[in-house]
């Protein structure tokens, strides 16, 4: 059975989110890759007698798209900041499509925010619907209740506590958001839209 590894990220210096902040996080990434492999080993074993562990194996699967989402957000979370914060080419697919969408990128970052000041812990995300080729904003509670179907993951930003508050504390949750959104590598996150 393969198994995933924790991909590595060059992250540079970053106005606001520390260098703790940012190893501390990654660890908790990791946790997620091993957690996801964990339980496709037990999934496997358990399967081995699927009738005398139907109810774990309920669990397990479950639990699975927990620890997995949890894996990918991260993983698309971290690759946004890689390599320094680059700013959206006008001329990109991407650019057009939010253009298109939300009326200028200023007016996506503004709608944007207001998704990310969402109450409780989640990510805000920007997928695109690729049945009607357009893209959505929408709220994904924990790691993986709210994503939807047939979308792709475009861009997202972390809202779980850990990823600001021993920066910026609970009450600075929009100066993490709008910290975060200026130091995004726009090429990596237009290159998801295929």
């Amino acid at each position: 059975m393969q198994h995933y590894e924790p991909k590595t990220f060059t992250i540079p210096s970053l106005q606001g989110i520390s260098q703790t902040t940012i190893h501390e996080h990654i660890k908790l990434y990791q946790g997620y890759v091993k957690h996801t492999n964990l339980i496709l080993d037990k999934i496997h074993e358990y399967s081995q007698d699927a009738e005398k562990y139907i109810y774990e194996l309920g669990e397990l699967y479950r639990r699975f798209s927990f620890e997995f989402n949890g894996m990918k957000n991260h993983e698309y979370y971290f690759e946004q900041l890689s390599d320094g914060s680059v700013e959206l080419d006008p001329a990109s697919l991407l650019a057009q499509k939010i253009t298109e969408s939300f009326g200028s990128f200023e007016l996506f970052i503004e709608q944007f925010t207001t998704l990310a000041l969402t109450r409780g812990v989640g990510w805000a995300v920007l997928s695109h619907d690729r049945d009607y080729d357009q893209l959505v904003m929408h709220w994904i509670d924990e790691q993986h209740l709210g994503h939807l179907n047939s979308n792709q993951f475009i861009f997202g930003i972390d809202m779980w506590e850990h990823a600001y508050v021993t920066d910026y504390q609970p009450s600075g949750k929009k100066q993490y958001v709008q910290d975060y959104l200026v130091q995004v590598n726009w090429n990596i996150v237009a290159n998801r839209l295929i």
